[in-house]
């Protein structure tokens, strides 16, 4: 019984460490690490057709929810659909909408603005004119959040959302994240 006990109460002081660290390593990270977040974006996005050698610019909104794994690994969803369109030719161009899945890698330090990398998969429907078309390819991309409050910051952030069958679909969002 008193090897269990003494189990029992170093399982509870390493957890207790353990926490302790995780706080301290999440008060460095000053844009706002913690379990949950939510955010939306604004991108502007653009469309370029190889094949015509044409390219219009667009406009998205777009939701995300994520978790951070820990100070340096989030993983999240997103979607989104088009907001603003633009003419090629006088053809009606438009991203429909799009969803994805994503890790970010975190530049943790000690500053308001954290460096961060994208890394999933994007599906997309574009549309031009009666045309649509849709599909999936590898995301990337970069960005900074800026804490602009307890539990709020602010995003800039380049995205290649979709390169394949000669279109590539490039976008630079502004957008606002929750921390939970």
């Amino acid at each position: 019984m008193t090897i269990r006990k003494n189990m029992l109460i170093a399982s509870i002081a390493t957890a207790g460490f353990a926490l302790a660290g995780t706080a301290s390593a999440a008060d460095m990270y000053k844009s706002g690490v913690g379990g949950l977040y939510a955010g939306f974006n604004y991108t502007f996005m653009n469309v370029d057709f190889d094949e015509i050698n044409k390219d219009a610019d667009v406009g998205t909104l777009s939701g995300k929810v994520g978790v951070m794994a820990n100070e340096y690994v989030g993983l999240e969803a997103r979607a989104g659909f088009g907001a603003n369109d633009d003419d090629i030719y006088g053809v009606d161009v438009e991203i429909d909408n799009f969803f994805g899945g994503y890790a970010t890698f975190n530049m943790v330090n000690e500053s308001p603005v954290t460096p961060y990398a994208v890394l999933g998969f994007t599906r997309a429907e574009l549309e031009a004119g009666s045309e649509s078309d849709d599909g999936s390819d590898f995301s990337y991309g970069a960005g900074l959040n800026f804490k602009m409050a307890q539990n709020v910051s602010g995003n800039l952030e380049y995205m290649r959302y979709y390169d394949d069958d000669d279109v590539t679909v490039d976008g630079i969002g502004l957008g606002v994240q929750f921390n939970f």
